[in-house]
């Protein structure tokens, strides 16, 4: 049977994170660098712990005022400790419940950064492994982040989205251009089912590409983000695709 992870970034203050734990496998959730609080975090894993879904941490540029979003905010050991201490602080609150971070994947700015910067790919790499070893690494199925993690044995998890728009290459389209998100919901499910089926997508320019995923990301940050959340998960059900945690 064809299997397929879903995932969302949850603990940023938006309004459809209990209503998306019920559809996806695993969740990230923001822990203190552009989002998120002792208060917010312990919430969001009461609520995944309940619903068996997967834990991972959502680390990002310490840049609360940018929400994460500002490239190369810092590098080097400022935001190496960042790193450890974001990644840290959520741990201890699964402990204190008795489940784990099973994936970090970095947020935002420092994601997309981390694709093409090998420093700032084994930064994310080495937070993960002096804060949580054994967690696997959360990213785009190429560039360097795959690589460093792959380099320093750690698990990978290669991620692809439902509603972001692709260039010929297999990079995203940047949000700054007018069709970088996907609004169509006919567009969105046959995205999905055709990553989690063919291992492909149609880029921009109508080119089909190869794309093997294990994760797909369900935008929680957008106006409809239930409803995007149903409809994959529907059309990958009545496709025969089990919906499950990547590890």
């Amino acid at each position: 049977m064809t299997t397929i992870d879903l995932n969302a970034d949850l603990g940023e203050g938006c309004a459809f994170d209990v209503e998306l734990l019920d559809i996806i496998s695993s969740c990230n959730i923001a822990c203190g660098g552009h989002a998120g609080d002792a208060e917010s975090m312990a919430a969001t894993v009461a609520l995944a712990v309940a619903r068996k879904v997967a834990i991972g941490a959502h680390p990002a540029y310490p840049d609360r005022a940018g929400f994460g979003r500002n490239s190369r905010f810092c590098a080097d050991q400022e935001l190496l400790n960042s790193l450890i201490n974001q990644i840290d602080s959520l741990q201890k609150i699964t402990q204190k419940v008795g489940a784990s971070i099973r994936h970090i994947k970095p947020h935002g700015a420092l994601y997309n950064d981390a694709v093409t910067d090998r420093e700032l790919a084994l930064i994310v790499v080495r937070a993960a492994q002096k804060a949580c070893a054994g967690a696997a690494i959360v990213g785009p199925p190429h560039g360097e982040l795959k690589k460093a993690a792959i380099e320093k044995n750690l698990p990978y998890i290669a991620e692809a989205f439902v509603d972001r728009a692709y260039l010929p290459l297999g990079n995203l389209v940047s949000r700054s251009e007018p069709n970088a998100v996907h609004g169509d919901m006919n567009t969105i499910t046959t995205q999905a089912l055709r990553l989690a089926t063919e291992a492909s997508v149609t880029a921009e320019n109508g080119d089909e590409i190869s794309m093997r995923a294990d994760t797909l990301c369900i935008h929680g940050d957008t106006p409809n983000a239930g409803e995007v959340g149903r409809a994959v998960q529907a059309v990958l059900i009545a496709s025969g695709v089990e919906i499950r945690a990547a590890l």
